[in-house]
């Protein structure tokens, strides 16, 4: 299933700059960057189970947002894209 995970981490204090990255390295882990917050990640149930659980583990629900969107089909969905960006093929062969 694709899974949108988005989010906002406070960094206005050293911690908070530290949490950010390592949100971000756990994103990157799973899935490619499509904005500087947002990653789309190809995964199954119990790897989503996996990430939202090492998500929640990073950040400060008190000063953080974390939002993940399951898209449920992505047969038939339509994504337009505008500008410079070199998206991953998740069906297609892992070495050319």
């Amino acid at each position: 299933m694709l899974v949108i995970v988005c989010y906002d981490v406070n960094t206005e204090t050293k911690e908070g700059r530290r949490r950010l990255r390592r949100v971000a390295k756990v994103c990157e882990g799973t899935g490619q960057r499509v904005q500087k917050s947002v990653f789309e990640c190809q995964v199954t149930l119990a790897e989503l189970e996996t990430l939202e659980r090492r998500l929640l583990a990073e950040i400060n629900e008190q000063q953080d947002c974390l939002r993940l969107y399951r898209v449920p089909d992505t047969r038939g969905a339509e994504v337009r894209e505008y500008g410079h960006f070199k998206a991953v093929d998740f069906e297609g062969p892992l070495v050319l």
